[in-house]
């Protein structure tokens, strides 16, 4: 057995990957894995739909508030990470075996290179020139993340723990190098997030060879506040949460932030060698399989 923490905490993997190929563990009655039917995928769009429309400030278009379903054209390429709560299940399977849409709790979007390159490319080159970054590293194989979200009673450290697991799990299974995608704060106002996007720009930018810089028509300067001006601890209690684990795992930050109008929020790439995942991290989610290690 491998497990995410030791004890009571553990996250169960071998008995779900013997009953389940698409299984990454499970903790109590949550289980992260990914969709295996259109139903669930549907049923991660109603989760998003949910987080980003109806409790945060996205502005949906007349087909999206018909359907209640956050939708693009990457979600048929994609794989879909779930955290499904079984005790929403039991008794409730339909005939052909379907798990009832309210099962789905929590959800990753996984997007492989090789998938990117047959239609039409990542979806963070909607914000960010990745090419020369793809192009310098055209021997690894990189992964971008998406579309991350949980419903409000799941927020805990347990369910984003079991999440991360299962990213890490699918980047063994996959023998993938690089994860990268865009992470966001709240609000469309830089300047209200100067302090952090300032911190971020003066601790944590990404070194040369890994940059990466925001599209010349989009770009947002996150050099706001001098490095001297700066309160670290003010500024690392402004970071959203799912941005401070990034950063705890050993992330690296791109040059300039984007404003999405449309999901209402500011966003900021993030780019993660796996190789350089530190080493808390990587022993505590890694996955089945030794991880890639060294410069690369």
């Amino acid at each position: 057995m491998t497990s995410a923490n030791a004890g009571t905490d553990a996250v169960s993997t071998e008995d779900e990957a013997a009953a389940d190929p698409l299984s990454y563990g499970r903790r109590g009655q949550l289980e992260v894995r990914l969709a295996r039917t259109a139903t669930e995928i549907d049923a991660a769009q109603s989760v998003r739909y949910h987080v980003f429309y109806e409790e945060m400030s996205a502005k949906p278009d007349a087909a999206t508030l018909a359907s209640k379903r956050d939708a693009d054209r990457y979600d048929e390429i994609c794989d879909h990470l779930l955290v499904i709560d079984h005790d929403r299940i039991t008794g409730k399977l339909d005939a052909d075996g379907e798990i009832p849409r309210d099962a789905v709790v929590g959800c990753y979007r996984l997007l492989r290179q090789d998938v990117a390159e047959k239609h039409g490319g990542f979806y963070t080159a909607n914000e960010y020139d990745i090419g020369p970054m793809l192009e310098r590293f055209s021997d690894l194989k990189f992964l971008e993340l998406g579309r991350s979200c949980v419903l409000p009673p799941y927020r805990t450290k347990p369910t984003v723990e079991l999440l991360w697991h299962g990213v890490m799990q699918y980047v063994t299974e996959h023998d993938l190098d690089v994860m990268f995608g865009c992470a966001s704060f709240e609000g469309t106002d830089p300047d209200e997030l100067a302090i952090p996007l300032s911190f971020l720009h003066h601790n944590h930018a990404a070194p040369p060879e890994w940059h990466v810089r925001a599209l010349p028509d989009l770009y947002v300067e996150m050099n706001r506040v001098s490095e001297e001006e700066l309160n670290p601890r003010q500024a690392a209690r402004l970071l959203p949460p799912m941005i401070k684990g990034y950063l705890r795992a050993g992330c690296y930050i791109g040059e300039g932030a984007v404003i999405d109008y449309q999901f209402g929020t500011t966003d900021v790439l993030i780019i993660f060698p796996v190789a350089q995942i530190s080493d808390r991290y990587m022993s505590k989610f890694g996955g089945k399989e030794k991880i890639p290690s060294g410069q690369r």
